[in-house]
């Protein structure tokens, strides 16, 4: 089965679609637009969901700096501090959707200080959100680990489908 979604995610990428039923908004909110390639990035999110058994209706990220996340979060989950996400799940039962705000700054200093690559620490934060709508969890005993696993693999999908090649080969 993984082979098959593989040669799935590999098609829906080369040929730059996805399904119709597939909506993946990217807006920024006082920073600005962070140049990921929206519709690689799309296909990559579907690719994602796919291998958790889900479709993808409508997906929208907003991307922001800290004190908009913050407000938000104040806002909306009576929490009065800082983060990297916030995922508005709106998902049925085989339909994931949902609104997604994402900290440019908190993305940047939590890769700072990981001493990871910010474009890879923005890509884990993206593929999360969507892990989330699709039933992974990071609160409970555990549940971190699990989360961390299936981002990795997200990761490793985007690496395959959108960045991997080599210069000087034929």
């Amino acid at each position: 089965m993984r082979y098959i979604i593989q040669f799935f995610c590999n098609f829906v990428v080369q040929n730059g679609f996805t399904r119709a039923m597939t909506e993946v908004i990217f807006d920024a909110e006082g920073v600005a637009m962070p140049a990921i390639d929206r519709a690689a990035t799309a296909a990559w999110l579907e690719c994602v969901a796919h291998s958790l058994g889900k479709n993808v209706g409508r997906l929208s990220y907003l991307f922001c700096d800290d004190e908009h996340i913050l407000a938000v979060n104040r806002e909306f989950l009576g929490h009065d501090y800082y983060t990297d996400i916030i995922t508005f799940d709106y998902s049925t039962r085989r339909h994931i959707a949902g609104d997604m705000v994402i900290s440019l700054d908190t993305v940047a200093s939590n890769a700072a200080a990981l001493g990871a690559d910010p474009r890879r620490e923005l890509l884990r934060v993206i593929a999360h959100g969507v892990l989330h709508l699709c039933g992974i969890n990071d609160k409970g005993p555990g549940e971190r680990e699990v989360m961390e696993a299936h981002e990795e693999r997200a990761l490793a999908m985007a690496a395959n489908e959108m960045f991997n090649f080599e210069f000087g080969q034929r």
